[in-house]
């Protein structure tokens, strides 16, 4: 079997053009040498009942033997704040905030610190092993600790402090409940000795969230903390609990306020990676590794759902042990690419055989895209890299406690598959959940993505390029187009292309590109959308960093996990998010077509229906057979309908001049609806018996000689090269595809 992850990698950017460089970021734990090559990827999808792996290698200088080394991964996010004169201290001191820990029971971990492992000096405020609050001090070859009596709830916000009185020579750690009821009431205090002299460690970060393990401004750390923590304060001074408590309270303490050293407001910058103090000391921080913002604070009282109504109420910020934004590799290989090189899906292969073992086989994804605003082609295909970035490393059919039933069969694993479970600080999909039980809520590019390449899972990535392998059967050149480009650029993204094609599961789509794509048609562009489940999540795009992605599940939608009431905005953007279908853009409205069902099961023909013989589009149906099934094969069930699944709606925009040319509508029992489809429970809701699910293919004209045509389903890619390529499926694809490029008006439609 061939090892796929005996090293591992990330291209950076992710997107780059002809004539820009692309920088690979390696590491391997057991190899020190690997023969790299750049390929352009055909297919990515290894199943020998299909086209098989297809590569170019049009040869570059990058090409050879590369020199490895380990690179380890560091998740945990926390904010880190350098080292300044103000924090320079000795003597009494007193610092406070507002916590909700959601895994008290994890082991030890820091709310605030400013302390250095490799020397054992400073102070930190955190959780001990048994959940208690901790006060714990160290310098000077001695060690002071005070630990409260009782440990915090999980999930259950808390007032915690420490105090350190050097003048008397004791410590206090001091807890309130903020629901002070019978069976949440943990409020205690516990005092212990302390030293009359303590001077803070210098040349150290102070840290929110986890403690630094060595000196300097960006140190690595560790103990970091899972869960919300609002309005951190620090005070020289021995505060009282009282005063200590007020101080936190305060939601915008003024600069002058007695013995003030910090006051973080974390409802300030909530789309940067930015925390500020508002104290006169300015100690700003930076946030690592993306923890969440736009999140509830302790004030939060329900009347507003929306942070930027009242960023007051939205004062925390949800920190992760397991947040894992950017690997931090340093580069191994950097590769410009040539002038004259087409747009493509591409690769770094590295391969190694290590002895007698299995060899070695690994890919490092990434995308070539035609010039901007210089189009090589009159067709356009998408890389959904949205898609791609919220489904990666999905551990999801592992951690999904229904997803065998959900299959209908045993899950078969691959090597990715038991990799991803024992290295989980490659960080995982926005499918799944932290370690504490929250989402996943952001995804980057900076990290390996071992289900976005060759050889990985054969969703999304290895089924789009499918659609890929068939455009070079069938000869027909095309630019490559991401994303991020569309989210940038808008409709100037998409306006130099005849056509342009969106692949087998384009569902995360932010504003910017759902208007895109609709001035794209309105303005005369043809778009063809050969998937299913598209334009489904609304999501948002980091406002400084590339290729970073949110959404907020909220609480609609076929989701793995539902946010906390109250967090359905999107912190990178202040607009709202869940599915477009809520936020009033179905997807019926722009492609004819909606997600409505999954039927994983098996995959299933279409029938023709009477639209099909409408004279107006002849030029559709030439050459198939209207009395036999449309798509009764595929790579991905034995159909060309299945996987997810999307219908013609017209209660949800489906154009009323759109032509209804096919439908799967006998998906079994194992056609699953939507949780938005229904409205309410009730027997016969699967396929065997529920109309509603099903597959449709549709037609319609748009504005300036516009038009779309949809199939519903993500497994129609998969059947596009059965038969060598001469099949019903790929015939209609083709006819749709000549008569989208042929600039000639669509005859009978009103204008």
């Amino acid at each position: 079997m061939t090892d796929t992850t005996a090293v591992l990698g990330y291209a950076w950017p992710l997107v780059v053009s002809p004539g820009e460089e692309v920088v690979f970021h390696l590491s391997s734990a057991t190899l020190e040498r690997a023969e790299a090559t750049l390929l352009r990827v055909r297919c990515a999808d290894p199943d020998p009942s299909g086209p098989g792996l297809r590569f170019e290698q049009p040869g570059c200088p990058l090409d050879g033997s590369v020199t490895l080394r380990h690179q380890p991964i560091r998740p945990g996010s926390c904010a880190v704040v350098p080292d300044a004169p103000a924090l320079n201290r000795s003597g009494s001191f007193s610092v406070a905030c507002y916590i909700l820990p959601t895994a008290p029971l994890a082991g030890p971990q820091t709310i605030i610190s400013r302390w250095r492992d490799d020397t054992g000096e400073g102070w930190r405020l955190g959780l001990d092993a048994k959940g208690r609050l901790e006060f714990v001090l160290r310098g000077q070859g001695r060690h002071w600790r005070a630990t409260a009596p009782r440990p915090v709830i999980e999930r259950e916000w808390i007032f915690v402090g420490g105090m350190l009185d050097a003048a008397a020579g004791w410590m206090t750690v001091v807890q309130a409940s903020l629901d002070p009821q019978a069976g949440r009431d943990t409020s205690g205090a516990a005092s212990a000795e302390g030293p009359r002299e303590f001077g803070w460690p210098g040349e150290t970060a102070l840290v929110i969230a986890a403690h630094a393990v060595e000196a300097g401004e960006a140190p690595r750390t560790a103990g970091h903390f899972d869960g919300k923590i609002d309005r951190p304060r620090l005070h020289a001074g021995a505060l009282d609990a009282a005063s200590l408590r007020a101080s936190v309270e305060t939601l915008a303490p003024v600069p002058s306020q007695p013995d003030l050293i910090a006051a973080w407001d974390f409802s300030m910058g909530i789309s940067t990676d930015r925390v500020q103090d508002v104290s006169a000391n300015r100690l700003d921080g930076v946030l690592r590794q993306l923890p969440m913002r736009a999140v509830t604070g302790a004030n939060w009282d329900g009347r507003t759902v929306q942070w930027t109504e009242a960023p007051e109420l939205y004062g925390a910020i949800h920190f992760h042990s397991d947040d894992m934004n950017d690997a931090g590799w340093s580069p191994d290989l950097r590769f410009t690419v040539p002038p004259d090189w087409r747009s493509g899906f591409y690769a770094l292969r590295l391969r190694a055989r290590e002895g007698s073992d299995d060899p070695v086989e690994s890919f490092v994804a990434f995308f070539v895209r035609a010039p901007l605003g210089k189009p090589r082609s009159k067709l356009a295909f998408v890389a959904s890299t949205a898609t791609f970035l919220a489904y990666a490393n999905s551990a999801l059919r592992l951690d999904q406690v229904h997803a065998e039933a959900m299959l209908e069969g045993v899950i078969a694993l691959s090597r990715d598959d038991v990799y991803l479970q024992e290295h989980r600080e490659l960080g995982l999909s926005t499918y799944d959940t932290h370690s504490d039980g929250s989402g996943w809520c952001y995804s980057s590019a900076k990290r390996p993505i071992i289900n976005m390449r060759p050889r990985g899972a054969t969703f999304n990535y290895g089924n789009d390029t499918h659609i890929i392998d068939w455009l070079e059967q069938t000869g027909q050149d095309y630019d490559i187009i991401a994303d991020h480009d569309i989210h940038r650029h808008g409709a100037q993204a998409l306006a130099p292309y005849a056509c342009v094609i969106t692949g087998s599961h384009p569902e995360y789509f932010s504003r910017q590109m759902i208007e895109a794509f609709d001035a794209y048609q309105r303005g005369g562009g043809r778009h063809i959308y050969l998937g299913g489940n598209g334009f489904y999540w609304r999501i948002g795009w980091h406002p400084e960093q590339p290729h970073t992605i949110e959404i907020r599940r909220g609480m609609n939608g076929l989701r793995t996990w539902e946010g906390e009431a109250g967090e359905n905005a999107l912190s990178f953007t202040g607009e709202p998010s869940g599915l477009w279908r809520s936020n009033g853009r179905p997807p019926q409205r722009l492609v004819g077509v909606g997600f409505d069902a999954q039927v994983f099961t098996r995959s299933y023909p279409y029938r023709w229906l009477d639209a099909a013989r409408d004279p107006r589009v002849a030029w559709a149906v030439e050459g198939l057979d209207l009395d036999a099934p449309l798509g009764d094969f595929g790579l991905r069930g034995g159909g060309a309908a299945g996987l997810e699944v999307d219908r013609v709606e017209p209660t949800l925009g489906s154009p009323p001049h759109l032509l209804w040319l096919a439908t799967a509508d006998q998906l079994g029992y194992g056609g699953v609806p939507t949780l938005e489809e229904l409205r309410t429970l009730h027997r016969g809701a699967m396929g065997d018996q529920n109309a509603r699910v099903r597959a449709d293919i549709a037609f319609f004209p748009t504005s300036r000689g516009g038009a779309v045509f949809s199939t519903g389903s993500i497994a129609w890619a998969c059947a596009l090269s059965c038969a060598a390529y001469e099949n019903s499926v790929s015939r209609l694809t083709g006819n749709v595809l000549r008569r989208f490029l042929d600039p000639a008006p669509f005859d009978g439609f009103d204008a």
